[in-house]
């Protein structure tokens, strides 16, 4: 048995920014209940020169529909990057949901040769699609959405090792 572009790609997109939505739901009621200002815990990070939790939900997000576009040809939506609340990160994962919902499989499957370019920091970055996905999209998107698990975690939100994988 093989394994489908589409199966490594939109439900395991998916379920990584659901995983991520309970995690951020954990933490506005950690909030609520301690009496801690949700600006506190979105504005914390794990190291002063690495990004705030609320930049990795929008990292994660953008890597999310990025991914999924271009493997299935799409045009990638845009997010302006103005979150301040937890509500309003779970709105884009929201909207990120939905957009990863729309694609098809028929849309990616077979976009292991497909030839991708993004732009990162000036630099551009030339990509098949496997290549792509296995090697930047999927690392990238676990890397953001676990240092959004990690500064939770420090800064005291009671999460588990199944908060982050979600259930089997």
């Amino acid at each position: 048995m093989s394994i489908s572009m589409y199966q490594a790609s939109i439900p395991v997109f998916a379920r990584a920014l659901a995983n991520l939505s309970g995690i951020l739901k954990k933490a506005a009621d950690h909030a609520e209940q301690h009496k801690i200002d949700p600006s506190v815990l979105l504005a914390m990070r794990l190291y002063p020169n690495m990004f705030a939790l609320t930049r990795q939900v929008q990292i994660a997000t953008d890597l999310a529909n990025g991914g999924g576009a271009r493997l299935a040809g799409l045009e990638r939506p845009v997010h302006e990057d103005t979150e301040t609340s937890f509500e309003q990160l779970q709105a884009r994962i929201e909207k990120t949901l939905a957009f990863l919902k729309s694609i098809k499989p028929e849309q990616i499957d077979g976009s292991e040769e497909k030839a991708i370019t993004l732009t990162i920091g000036g630099n551009e970055m030339h990509f098949t699609g496997l290549p792509y996905l296995l090697h930047f999209v999927l690392p990238n998107l676990f890397f953001h959405t676990a240092t959004a698990y990690d500064i939770l975690r420090h800064g005291g939100v009671a999460l588990g090792k199944q908060d982050f994988i979600g259930g089997v």
